[in-house]
Order: C-alpha cells, then structure tokens, then sequence
C-alpha cells in the first residue's frame, strides 16, 4: 500500500465491513432505507479512506460493482451506501433479489489516492488506473488485470476503452494518467491482503 493510503485493516476490522455490507443489502430488503448503518455497526475505528468499492460475486461471475474513487465519510458509512448501490443499483444488471443474496460473495477494495503517473510507472498487479479526458473516464481496479493476464500496455489500452477513448489515447500528454492502490478482501479470503469501473459518485465496476 502507498504510504499516502490508509493504514492497513486488521481481521477485525475487515470482518466488520463485509458484515456491514452484507447487512445493508439485507435491511433493504425488509425495507430499511437508511443512509447509514446502525450504531452498534460503528463501534469499531477505522481509517480514513481515500475511495471504496463493493463487488457482488455470484457463482464466480460478477453480480455488481460500485465505488467512489474519493472518501466522503468514513469507512462503515461508505461501505454501507456503497454495498446497495451494487446490489440494486448497477445499470449493468436487474436489481438484486433476495434469494440471490445468500450465493453472492462481497467484495470490498479500499483505495489509496489517485496519483499522476506516466505510463511507464504502472505497475501490473499494484496499480489500479484511472484515464480521463474531459468528461470521459474510465478506471479499472489493480485485481483486473491479473485476473485477465494482460501486460501493462493492455492494461491502459484497456482502461481506455472503459473510458470510450482510442486504445491508444494513453499515449496522449493531454489525457490524464492516474494510478492508485487497494487492499482487496472477501468474505471468501477476510483477513488476507490484497473491477473494473467507470467515475466519482457512485462508479461501476465490472
């Protein structure tokens, strides 16, 4: 993690958060439309967070994926707001069901902040991107490609296209090159160290 990040998650505390998320998918269902999670849910100190995703994984394929790529409140509060906006709010797929909650697997990466690079500072496996020209922006989270086995120039031709500029558009000192870190846990593998989206607010991932 960059040491301009947030500090790291113990077990306890990613525990929480995964708990957290999967609580307020399932208070939506029974109607609860709360900005945020109940009291005894932040009982615990967490860090600050520069952004956060939330990944709904459903029989290995994904279900949902939303985030911010800045903080705007801390941890628990970002990670339940977060958490329904990929289970129902993901334009990519229908709206999550409740019999589909129990086989989805949740996700969370915790971002450090964006930081100018050039192309060649990338770091397949470290860096997560963010490529952006004018009102155009796509980014890809550091797990994608890995997960897909590209080299650093299919990785940036990649989150240009999620960005719907040229393959190539990275080549471009006019396009703006950003990089950034996150530490990746699942409710599969919680306490272990660690998508693809498209922009602040909520932003998808796929």
């Amino acid at each position: 993690m960059s040491p301009e990040g947030p500090p790291h998650l113990d077990a306890a505390q990613r525990r929480r958060l995964l708990a957290i998320a999967r609580d307020s998918v399932r208070r939506r269902f029974d109607g609860d439309e709360s900005a945020d999670p109940p009291p005894d849910a932040l009982d615990q100190t967490f860090p600050p967070a520069s952004g956060t995703f939330v990944s709904l994984h459903r029989d290995d394929d994904l279900r949902g994926c939303v985030g911010t790529l800045t903080g705007d409140g801390p941890l628990p509060q970002q990670i339940w707001r977060i958490a329904r906006s990929a289970a129902f709010h993901d334009p990519r797929f229908p709206p999550l069901q409740p019999d589909e909650l129990p086989d989805c697997e949740i996700e969370i990466s915790v971002l450090t902040p964006l930081r100018r690079c050039a192309p060649d500072e990338v770091v397949v496996g470290r860096d997560g991107l963010c490529i952006s020209s004018g009102h155009q922006r796509g980014v890809l989270l550091p797990q994608v490609p890995t997960q897909a086995g590209w080299d650093r120039e299919q990785f940036l031709a990649a989150t240009c296209r999620k960005a719907r500029l040229p393959e190539d558009a990275w080549r471009d000192p006019a396009v703006l090159l950003q990089r950034f870190e996150a530490e990746v846990f699942s409710e599969h593998e919680p306490t272990a160290p660690a998508g693809e989206v498209g922009h602040s607010g909520p932003t998808r991932s796929s």
